[in-house]
């Protein structure tokens, strides 16, 4: 499982360091995993939220460097193209209305978006091998969305102009950006 971890990480890595953004937002953070692995393909200006407390505060003493506060992907509390770069990772799966919480990420994003879900049946079926969730047969409990490589970027089209949707087993990984409608 760390060696899947490690690699997801890497191709992440890969996907965010060429679009040398300015400003960035993590939406759904987490315990901050992903900007201390990232740290060096970051800009220095870093925003990120979640909307649980423990991991708001585990990540601010993690990642003092960090502006981490406590908000909802659905309502995010930045003006329109506030970041070059919004994150959000292992997010989607957990939203009851992820296309709510796309638009919110897409109004914030000023030119990338890098999304990540599970790479589905595959992400479960590992799960029931591990022996996690037998009763769910592997699907995770808070996950009440389920995409694979047709499904997530038929979601993710009417949004954004998706530039690449990559597998690194189990998961997928969009990188994105923002549909502007023309100026008059």
């Amino acid at each position: 499982m760390r060696r899947l971890i490690d690699r997801f990480y890497e191709r992440l890595g890969s996907i965010v360091k060429p679009l040398d953004a300015r400003s960035a937002l993590d939406a759904g953070c987490g315990e901050g995993e992903t900007i201390a692995r990232l740290r060096d393909q970051l800009p220095d200006r870093l925003s990120a939220i979640d909307i649980l407390d423990e991991c708001v505060t585990y990540t601010k003493q993690r990642l003092p460097f960090v502006d981490v506060s406590r908000q909802s992907v659905y309502e995010l509390p930045f003006d329109d193209d506030a970041f070059d770069l919004v994150l959000s990772l292992e997010v989607l799966e957990h939203l009851n209305s992820p296309v709510a919480g796309l638009r919110e990420l897409g109004r914030v994003a000023r030119r990338d978006l890098v999304l990540s879900v599970p790479y589905e049946p595959y992400f479960r079926l590992g799960s029931l091998l591990r022996g996690n969730y037998v009763r769910q047969l592997g699907n995770h409990p808070e996950h009440v969305n389920h995409w694979n490589r047709r499904s997530f970027p038929a979601l993710l089209q009417p949004h954004f102009d998706v530039a690449e949707v990559a597998v690194t087993f189990p998961w997928l990984i969009a990188h994105c950006r923002p549909q502007r409608a023309p100026r008059a």
